[in-house]
């Protein structure tokens, strides 16, 4: 089976930088045996968006598809994903992701732009026609592409943003090129990568035998009666600017930063001792339990309401609380921030980010 490295990095930043306990890569509907929900809203959408493309720019924006079942019968969504929230709230994701090194290149721009377009529109479909969803994520990501191509898309997905409103749809577009993909994709999931044990997750795995051989060219690798020397030319792939912090649930955010930050023995072991009392983590972090537990038994146990896996700091041991939370009622990512933030003045936590603590 051909495998995609955007698609797989993609599938990680669903799973590990927004929770989805569901992803599937490749997602294609099954015409002959699903039920199309909605049908003639769907093709209404389709006839619509047809008819604006081509009164206003001039082009056949489905081109040779005649019907809205033709269209999605060609349909495959790169990535999709679902999150489901203790309070059983669903998000859904839908993504397309294209890695073309040269910058994204469907024909010249004008084909370029317009393929996005459709793309983004037929998963509009298909989301409402297969899931009943009027609402969700549709993504298309791609790391690279020219200014040119941007100049078109960005105005076209204005054009499908009003097309949706007027449709009562209330999905939300996104384009993430260039340097927001880095920022809010890469980087996130970078970050999560030591926590992550899973062997099918590929992008993720890249990254970790890559980190695996970095460091120091002093360091050494011993297998058997082997000694592997690390290459000094090879550094570690680490983050080192946290612009894209926004796009991480926060329990993915904590949980990734303060493991890092605990192993590299980046907080003080005074402060430790206060991140094990109820008061403090109330006041600091507005969470209802202490933020650190010792780890006084081994690494193996699990404890209610903490991540499990210990991480050690000083000699010591600590589970981390996992009882966060980011509603309206009860939103603890300003205070975890607010953290944060006092400790920019350390090289691998450069924070840019809304630091307004909610008034109690």
């Amino acid at each position: 089976m051909k495998i995609e490295i955007g698609e797989s990095l993609l599938l990680s930043w669903l799973r590990h930088s927004k929770n989805c306990q569901l992803v599937q890569t490749n997602w294609k509907p099954s015409i002959s045996s699903w039920e199309l929900l909605h049908k003639e809203e769907v093709e209404n959408l389709m006839v619509i968006s047809s008819e604006h493309f081509r009164n206003k720019y001039g082009f056949e924006l489905y081109k040779k598809n005649s019907s809205f079942m033709q269209l999605l019968q060609q349909a495959e969504i790169d990535v999709i994903g679902m999150s489901i929230s203790q309070e059983n709230t669903k998000e859904l994701y839908a993504i397309d992701v294209a890695f073309h090194e040269a910058g994204l290149n469907y024909g010249d721009k004008n084909e370029t732009a317009s393929r996005v377009i459709k793309k983004i529109i037929r998963t509009a479909m298909c989301l409402y026609g297969y899931f009943g969803n009027k609402e969700g994520e549709i993504i298309f990501a791609t790391p690279k592409v020219n200014n040119s191509v941007l100049d078109m898309v960005y105005p076209y997905l204005q054009d499908v943003n009003n097309i949706f409103h007027q449709l009562d749809f209330k999905y939300k577009v996104r384009f993430i090129a260039n340097e927001d993909f880095s920022e809010k994709i890469l980087e996130p999931v970078i970050a999560s990568s030591s926590l992550v044990a899973d062997t099918s997750e590929l992008f993720m795995r890249s990254i970790q035998m890559y980190n695996l051989f970095s460091g120091d060219k002093k360091d050494n690798i011993k297998s058997n009666n082997t000694t592997i020397k690390k290459s000094s030319q090879i550094k570690a792939i680490e983050v080192t600017d946290f612009n894209g912090l926004s796009e991480m649930k926060i329990g993915v955010l904590v949980r990734s930063i303060l493991t890092k930050m605990l192993q590299n023995n980046e907080i003080s072991v005074e402060e430790i001792e206060k991140m094990q009392t109820a008061d403090y983590s109330k006041e600091i972090f507005d969470i209802q339990y202490p933020l650190l537990v010792k780890d006084t038994i081994g690494n193996s146990r699990k404890i209610d309401r903490y991540w499990s896996g210990s991480v050690e700091t000083y000699g010591e041991r600590y589970f981390i609380c996992s009882e966060w939370y980011e509603t309206p009622n009860n939103n603890d990512r300003p205070y975890f921030m607010k953290w944060l933030s006092l400790r920019r003045k350390m090289d691998s936590y450069v924070i840019n980010y809304n630091l307004e603590v909610p008034q109690k």
